[in-house]
């Protein structure tokens, strides 16, 4: 059985991998996405043990949400943490961040009708406005939770000195933001605030585009109208350092019978800063393979081992 962890101050539970969703409906982020297989996706991830599912109205506009409400409704919805997240307001014709209390709470409305159940397990702000007072955000997320809407508050991409302000009356469960053994400079001073308040982190893009997954090789070279052709880590000396300390864990993996992402995904499990990880897939087989990491358990010594590699 798979050691649960509790979400913030809240009373939700779920295993340490979740699923990221943006691969499922994102149809506004990737090309050519196909519907069953995204539904393949959740059920596979749901049948592999996986409880968390976290979806965002801005993957695919609210798209993603229906495909995984279509899909619970064959679960026990209560074995399923769901969190979805919003900040996107297209009502003006365009697309401007909304933090407004008034915003929220229709936007957590309209998530609950597309994924066709009466409550949320973790709603965040997905992004941060200009002009909105974070508290006065998180409050309205609050009185949501109060009235069982949603079961724990989170916010995304915020700042620091915005998660400070956004957690001035302690309403905040959980914070969502980008983090990778390549990419930790909230070890600094993001972190430390997050366990000091009792406030769980969700770190998305773990395996850093598939650069923690050990498949490139350092002669790889990107075509113009690839995104990481302009990404500094797919870069030059960059990208043949990190390909160089990948390669590294190859030992670590041959030890467990796994492959080098199985044993990332296992750092992040066990590191005790971190609440859920939640890499993302676009097929089915992904799901299981990353669902295997749930099961290895590095010594102390591999912990340290890849701890300090990409220190």
């Amino acid at each position: 059985m798979t050691e649960q962890v509790t979400i913030g101050k809240s009373a939700v539970t779920t295993v340490p991998l979740g699923l990221g969703t943006n691969a499922v409906g994102g149809t506004n982020l990737f090309p050519d996405l196909e519907d069953d297989t995204g539904k393949a996706i959740i059920r596979t991830g749901l049948e592999a043990g996986i409880t968390l599912l976290d979806t965002a109205f801005a993957y695919g506009l609210g798209h993603s949400e229906e495909l995984i409400g279509q899909v619970l409704k064959d679960y026990d919805r209560h074995q399923v943490v769901v969190a979805s997240k919003a900040a996107q307001d297209l009502s003006s014709g365009e697309v401007e961040l909304n933090n407004s209390p008034k915003f929220l709470r229709q936007a957590v409305d309209d998530s609950l009708r597309r994924l066709q159940t009466d409550y949320l397990d973790i709603f965040y702000i997905h992004f941060p406005d200009q002009q909105t007072p974070k508290d006065e955000a998180v409050s309205a997320l609050n009185d949501l939770k109060q009235a069982g809407k949603i079961r724990a508050v989170g916010v995304s991409n915020f700042s620091l000195a915005q998660v400070k302000e956004a957690n001035r009356d302690g309403y905040v469960d959980v914070v969502e933001d980008q983090y990778s053994l390549l990419h930790r400079e909230s070890e600094a001073d993001l972190l430390p605030y997050l366990q000091q308040q009792k406030i769980s982190f969700v770190p998305y893009f773990p395996l850093a585009s598939g650069l923690l997954t050990g498949k490139y090789h350092a002669d790889v070279t990107f075509p113009a109208n690839d995104i990481r052709h302009k990404n500094p880590d797919f870069q030059g000396d960059r990208f043949a350092m990190i390909v160089k300390k990948v390669a590294q864990l190859q030992s670590v993996a041959d030890a467990h019978a796994a492959t080098i992402a199985q044993v990332v995904l296992a750092w992040y499990v066990q590191n005790p800063q971190i609440g859920v990880v939640i890499p993302g897939a676009k097929k089915a087989a992904q799901v299981t393979a990353n669902a295997k990491a749930l099961d290895i358990k590095l010594t102390a010594a591999e912990y340290q081992q890849i701890d300090q590699l990409f220190k």
